[in-house]
């Protein structure tokens, strides 16, 4: 129990520092929805990020994953971590003089403003360059030093949004012969964003640029190349994976008549972005959970300890998809700050369910990265990639952004059944199955009745959440107390 004990406080800490530059999604989105009054703003920032995420995975390559693993693997950690450096710095510096070389070819291919490629690029890279610096953080469980840092890049972030986008217009109106008129340039809300961006990522590459000048440098080509087998599968399973999350805005923007589609982005974004409550859970968790799958991975028994892990997830998550469909409306209220996004609230429980079934699939795929067989995981997502391309095509010119939601539900789903399948066959878990199909079932059952047969009534649905608490609290809280009160030796 100990071990869990230790996985918690490690999943909080690490979950705390990687959701919290998620957390400033919610804090902005009521200024965003707000600066956006039209939600077509909102389309065209939703659309750049989600490119973001697609390059952002072609700049990792799998690298991260591969990293882990070699590193609890092999004898030679410095030459890991060294040889881990040198490969992405080279390839980040390469993108970036490549990406700038090319960026009116670039604006084409993923309609964004060309002058919006030279922003993106830097924080492409410079995200790209702190990769390997933050993993190394996780594979010596210094959660708290991983934990200040991501912090310090949220303040940051979020201070420069709030400057730029609130106070700045302010006291250019105001003070017409100071300084804050010559920095400030009407219509460039989209610019402000990104330059709040790249100066908090580029004060984060400052504070870990010592983990760049402590390494012996040494270039492994072996070693490279055995990563690069291992992170190939990983990398297509990203790309996959970024499919499944993103690219519904590219295709609804593309798909869409030109006179809505933007707007129609920007709705469905500002929406999906409440199901966020799922996905920071799902990655916190994550986060915590891979470091501690493979150094456990040669202890005696470990699938026990996997099973238990995941029996807490769904515990968990469950809990969390009913509290957010109860209180939707609330939530919708607060955080989006115009009543035109307002209309796609009615996608935000899909949403939640298929996020829910990602984190599911995460647990699950324990069994491929521990195994090496991360070719599995590539099989595995690229099914849910096409699943969510075939949907989408086929249903937003009926259905509009409502395909899109019902395509992330039905790639997640597919993927979390495959991979409890294959890893029935070539690494066995005992996974509470009983235990798990009745949470999550009752949450569902409970959310439905929550939102289409009492209309979201929230007295109902809180008395729905009570009971639901109450039952867990019957069936797990002596587990529960075990874990967290039991003094550690």
């Amino acid at each position: 129990m100990n071990l869990l004990k230790k996985l918690f406080k490690q999943t909080f800490i690490y979950g705390l520092a990687t959701v919290l530059p998620r957390v400033i999604s919610f804090f902005l989105l009521p200024l965003y929805t707000t600066i956006f009054e039209n939600a077509s703003g909102f389309g065209q920032y939703t659309n750049i990020y989600a490119w973001i995420a697609i390059f952002n995975v072609f700049l990792a390559y799998g690298m991260e994953t591969a990293f882990f693993r070699f590193y609890h693997k092999g004898e030679n950690k410095d030459t890991i971590i060294s040889t881990s450096l040198i490969s992405l710095l080279g390839s980040s510096l390469l993108f970036l003089v490549i990406a700038l070389s090319i960026k009116e070819t670039l604006a084409e291919i993923t309609n964004i403003n060309v002058d919006y490629i030279k922003f993106t690029t830097y924080i492409l890279v410079l995200d790209a360059l702190v990769i390997i610096p933050f993993a190394l953080l996780r594979a010596q469980e210094r959660p708290m030093k991983y934990a200040s840092l991501k912090i310090v890049n949220v303040a940051i972030n979020l201070s420069l949004n709030v400057f730029f986008l609130l106070v700045l217009p302010k006291l250019a109106q105001e003070n017409g012969d100071s300084f804050f008129p010559s920095i400030y340039k009407e219509g460039w809300e989209i610019q402000y964003i990104f330059i709040s961006n790249i100066v908090a990522s580029g004060v984060n590459l400052a504070l870990l640029i010592p983990t760049y000048f402590k390494v012996s440098y040494r270039f492994d080509r072996t070693v490279w190349k055995q990563m690069l087998k291992y992170a190939g599968p990983v990398m297509v399973s990203g790309i996959a994976f970024t499919i499944n999350e993103v690219f519904d805005k590219i295709l609804l923007t593309e798909i869409l008549p030109e006179d809505i589609a933007e707007a129609q982005v920007g709705i469905y974004g500002a929406c999906y972005k409440l199901a966020l409550f799922m996905t920071l859970f799902g990655t916190a968790f994550r986060m915590g959970v891979e470091p501690f799958f493979f150094s456990h991975a040669k202890t005696e028994k470990p699938q026990k300890t996997y099973a238990q892990i995941t029996n807490y997830f769904v515990i968990l998550g469950s809990i969390i998809l009913l509290a957010v469909v109860v209180f939707v409306d609330v939530l919708g209220k607060l955080l989006l700050g115009s009543e035109v996004y307002w209309e796609g609230l009615h996608i935000v429980p899909i949403i939640l369910l298929g996020s829910f079934c990602l984190g599911i699939y995460h647990n699950l795929s324990v069994w491929y990265k521990v195994t090496d067989q991360t070719k599995f995981g590539a099989y595995i997502s690229s099914i849910g990639a096409l699943i969510t391309l075939i949907i989408n095509i086929g249903l937003i010119p009926k259905i509009g952004y409502m395909a899109s939601a019902l395509a992330t539900l039905a790639a997640y789903g597919s993927m979390m059944i495959l991979s409890y399948y294959f890893g029935r066959k070539y690494y066995p878990v005992p996974y509470n199955m009983r235990k798990i199909v009745f949470y999550l079932s009752v949450s569902i059952v409970f959310s439905a009745l929550s939102f289409y047969v009492f209309h979201r009534n929230l007295i109902a649905g809180s008395t729905l959440l009570l009971l639901f608490l109450g039952l867990v609290y019957k069936m797990e809280g002596d587990k529960l107390r075990t874990i967290f009160l039991q003094r550690e030796n």
